[in-house]
């Protein structure tokens, strides 16, 4: 079943059905060493399955949920190893969405959920991306109407003395450091945990891809969108704002008219769907500014365009 968040859609089932759980994984072709995130209906349920909630995770959890942001803590026997990937932690968060939260209370559960898409395939923001991508392997999709996020959550790894970001998403950096002090970036031995296993979803360096080969514009590359035209490539151009030569492009898909991170952010993997359906030879996508929900913004392209 997928359903809807204020972030992607997901691809949920009950997170202690183990049936169930290796479905997702089957209809994802999902590798079995990255973890899932399980969403719950609020911060009671997380005792359930995590053995510490520390006070900087219940002033997180205070301050965030529901919203876009996933707290990795040590969990308890009770949570399979299948969703937590063999790792001795579990990715929690709260989703803002009136019909998924009315779902998680109703039906008691506690959902494993991805996104609803193929394993490293562009997200999806709305229910028509989930049918077009999965069709008939799952049985139902939830409607929710279109994400009003647009990016995945920000994961959190809270077992270590200092936090650690392990991926940047829709609750920025800036608002966690509000919360509980400085943050670090993550290191091979975070993201690492168990052999073959990660300690957090969406930390592989190819991910969020569009079938369309994508590259990454800063101003250090500015002339590789006209060495490309050179070669007579059909280009297309995912760009922050308006402005700019846009003549070489023969599609061009503008994230926000007035500059705003936020509105980038709700369109973003809709934008890069129209281009990759667009039947272009290379998409030119311009960084965003580094900062605030730029910076995971700006993780989706770097992860988009790795070969």
């Amino acid at each position: 079943m997928a359903f809807p968040t204020e972030t992607v859609y997901g691809l949920g089932a009950d997170a202690f059905n183990e049936r169930a759980v290796a479905r997702v994984f089957e209809v994802k072709n999902r590798p079995r060493f990255d973890p899932l995130i399980v969403h719950i209906a609020d911060a009671g349920s997380v005792e359930r399955l995590a053995a510490d909630f520390s006070a900087g995770a219940q002033r997180l959890a205070a301050r965030f949920w529901p919203g876009p942001l996933t707290l990795v803590l040590t969990k308890k026997p009770i949570v399979p190893d299948l969703v937590t990937a063999g790792c001795s932690t579990v990715a929690l968060r709260v989703p803002d969405h009136p019909l998924t939260l009315e779902l998680l209370r109703a039906a008691g559960l506690a959902l494993a959920g991805p996104s609803a898409n193929p394993f490293g395939c562009i997200s999806p923001t709305t229910a028509a991306h989930v049918r077009e991508q999965l069709g008939d392997r799952i049985d139902m999709v939830l409607d929710g109407g279109p994400c009003r996020v647009g990016v995945e959550s920000t994961v959190l790894q809270l077992t270590d003395e200092r936090p650690i970001l392990l991926r940047p998403g829709g609750t920025t950096l800036e608002e966690i450091e509000q919360v509980i002090g400085s943050v670090s970036l993550p290191t091979t031995t975070a993201v690492r945990e168990a052999p073959g296993g990660m300690a957090s979803p969406g930390m592989l360096s190819r991910h969020y891809a569009p079938r369309t080969p994508l590259i990454v514009r800063t101003p250090e590359t500015g002339s590789i969108a006209e060495n490309a035209l050179g070669k007579e490539k059909r280009l297309g151009l995912l760009a922050f704002r308006p402005g700019g030569d846009v003549a070489q492009f023969a599609r061009v898909e503008v994230l926000s008219p007035g500059g705003d991170l936020r509105e980038a952010a709700a369109n973003f993997f809709a934008a890069l769907r129209r281009l990759d359906a667009a039947g272009l030879e290379l998409i030119v996508a311009d960084q965003l500014p580094e900062s605030g929900l730029g910076r995971a913004l700006n993780d989706r392209l770097r992860r988009a365009a790795h070969s």
